[in-house]
């Protein structure tokens, strides 16, 4: 299902997915068009949403004013492939579906880019979540190239993304098979391929910040995300031997990473021998002072560490 295009080309297409979140697509498509710079296209990819009648009611509106695809679910990184595909802009802009612009994003994205001959451009933006600016958790130090984004020494979210379409079609598009980090993953490979990254630390976004779980297990969870990608990175693409060494040692980094993270979760439902292998796996990779004490207390007063878990995890944090 989708509506006609208009015959202008557009200079910045303007990429939607959508998946239930039909309740917040209002407030995200409301920013788009309070915009100050306006030359541009909506293109909203209804990805397989299990919130579809209501999705379709609240986009009725706008309906002339978007281009609006249904497609079975394909995930993030499928839903902005087909967005991409059919987008006629030379540069595009990436905005979930539940986050949100503030009216000048536009404007001062493509200043930035036009003012320093970039590829891309990032900034800063609040998350709604946890009230506190994107860049003030995730940092960004330094240039914006390949070694920083595997070291995370910049950070990028999706949503303050503009950059040019023929850049992530040369570096592959998104990974359809990644269910996590896909964006993570693009950034990395449009970095490794030549694109000239920058950013601003001006707030311009709302980001929604995400639902709230389990901590320990969706910080492991997002380990094993990056671990998949840097091991895909180190085999797939044609690194140079210090590109390589920058790869492995951020690798053996998260592996030490997603252990704790994994031992934490494994204290707290008391499988102690379970953790102290993990939290000795991690001692191997990693030796600290306090995993080491973490270890000790867990081999010979393992009800009494459970029950002062809240001081590990103090103790661990400094670790992971």
């Amino acid at each position: 299902m989708e509506n006609p295009q208009p015959i202008h080309a557009p200079n910045v297409s303007i990429i939607i997915p959508a998946y239930n979140t039909a309740s917040l697509i209002a407030v995200c498509l409301d920013s788009v068009f309070s915009q100050t710079y306006l030359d541009f296209e909506v293109i909203v990819v209804n990805d397989g949403s299990p919130d579809t009648p209501q999705l379709e009611s609240v986009l009725q509106p706008n309906l002339e004013r978007i281009v609006y695809i249904k497609q079975d679910n394909k995930r993030a990184a499928g839903a902005r492939n087909t967005a991409i595909n059919r987008a006629r802009g030379e540069w595009l802009a990436f905005l979930d579906s539940d986050d949100s612009w503030l009216p000048d994003h536009l404007a001062a994205q493509m200043k930035l880019l036009g003012d320093s001959a970039l590829d891309m451009a990032y900034c800063n933006g609040f998350r709604i979540g946890d009230q506190r600016e994107f860049m003030d958790r995730c940092p960004s130090h330094g240039p914006a190239t390949f070694a920083a984004l595997i070291e995370e020494r910049c950070q990028i979210p999706v949503s303050t993304v503009v950059v040019r379409k023929n850049c992530i079609v040369k570096a592959g598009m998104f990974d359809e098979k990644l269910s996590q980090c896909d964006d993570y993953d693009m950034w990395v490979r449009t970095a490794f391929h030549g694109a000239k990254i920058g950013y601003s630390r001006k707030v311009q976004v709302r980001l929604n910040g995400g639902r709230p779980g389990s901590l320990s297990q969706s910080s492991s969870k997002m380990a094993e995300a990056y671990l998949r990608i840097l091991d895909k990175v180190g085999h797939t693409l044609p690194l140079d031997d210090a590109d390589r060494k920058v790869v492995e040692k951020r690798a053996r980094e998260i592996k030490v990473h997603y252990l704790v993270e994994q031992g934490k979760f494994l204290l707290y439902q008391e499988q102690f021998d379970k953790a102290i292998e993990l939290f000795s796996e991690a001692n191997g990779f990693s030796r600290k002072p306090k995993l080491s004490m973490v270890l000790f207390g867990l081999k010979f007063a393992p009800h009494t560490t459970s029950r002062v878990f809240s001081l590990w995890n103090r103790l661990l944090r400094g670790v992971s």
